[in-house]
């Protein structure tokens, strides 16, 4: 089934659209944000962490990739649930984070970070190590070394990494069903608005997955230019 020029507009009218448009944009740049945040010293340390802890760290970080996001969902349900595992001292009494739109974030940040970490560990990895040790002997204390060395030369590939992981975050559907739900408003984001949509308007499930479509081409564009800067660099 085509969609004419109509159809799109009409599709994007949907009252569905409005509010799942600026849910999905408050909360993926809320998760980029911690991601960013957390994620870019965890890569620094563990691209210059050796041994076989190390690679293990890694591996665990990466885990989020290959695991199902519906699984992902039901493992952050009993580690954040209002019974979970964390619950007992991450809550104050009658407040749970599971549907809510602090769950979407989590779920976000779940399944999104490993493609951030992932490339930020491969971008400080492949700094010439001699500017480390010339920087450490001068004085500079790691930190230091991160923000006047690291961040500038790996820049194209973490800012490739970071567009990849809001991407992700952007289209993320599984985890945040099970663990945020589908509530209108509060935790219904663009990919869980097309699944409502379908059930009342394909017009409206048309139109935000053509929009997604170009956002994901956008976005693989961006990466390949970004990348593209990093190697010339």
């Amino acid at each position: 089934m085509t969609a004419t020029r109509a159809e799109l507009a009409a599709g994007l009218a949907h009252p569905l659209v409005g509010p799942a448009l600026r849910l999905s944009l408050e909360t993926t740049f809320a998760s980029l944000a911690i991601i960013v945040g957390l994620g870019t010293p965890f890569a620094w340390t563990l691209a210059r962490a050796r041994g076989r802890w190390a690679r293990v760290v890694e591996t665990c970080a990466q885990l989020p990739i290959v695991i199902p996001p519906a699984v992902a969902g039901v493992a952050l349900l009993l580690a954040f649930g209002r019974r979970g595992l964390l619950a007992g001292w991450l809550y104050p009494v009658g407040w749970a984070a599971p549907f809510t739109t602090a769950a979407v974030v989590m779920a976000q940040v779940f399944v999104s970070a490993p493609f951030y970490v992932q490339a930020a560990v491969s971008a400080f990895r492949r700094l010439d190590e001699r500017l480390v040790v010339v920087a450490r002997t001068f004085g500079a204390s790691p930190a230091r070394v991160l923000f006047r060395l690291g961040l500038p030369l790996a820049a194209p590939s973490l800012v490739a990494g970071a567009a990849m992981s809001w991407a992700r975050a952007l289209g993320e559907f599984g985890a945040t069903l099970m663990f945020a739900g589908n509530l209108e408003g509060r935790t219904q984001t663009l990919p869980l608005a097309i699944y409502a949509a379908l059930e009342s308007d394909l017009r409206a499930a048309q139109a935000l997955s053509i929009v997604l479509v170009v956002v994901a081409l956008v976005v693989l564009v961006f990466v390949r230019l970004a990348s593209a800067r990093g190697g010339e660099a």
